[in-house]
C-alpha cells in the first residue's frame, strides 16, 4: 500500500508547527517536499526522516 501524499497544512499539523514554518524550512533547511503545480506535497516517511536527521534543527549558536 503506498503512503499518501499529505498537504502543507497536513504536515504542519504533523510536525506540530505551523505552514509558514514549513515554507522556510523548504526554503532555506532542505526539507523533503514536492510540487505539483501551484501546491507543495509531502510524505510524512521522508519529513520524519529528515527531522531525525537534525535538519529542522537551529543552527549552532557562534561566538
Amino acid at each position: 500500500m503506498t503512503e499518501p501524499w499529505l498537504s502543507a497544512d497536513d504536515i504542519a499539523v504533523h510536525l506540530g508547527v505551523t505552514k509558514d514554518t514549513v515554507y522556510t524550512w523548504i526554503a532555506e533547511k532542505g526539507m523533503p517536499a514536492h510540487k505539483i503545480g501551484r501546491l507543495w506535497k509531502f510524505q510524512a516517511s521522508e519529513v520524519d526522516d529528515w527531522v531525525r536527521r537534525g535538519g529542522a534543527a537551529a543552527p549552532e549558536a557562534s561566538e
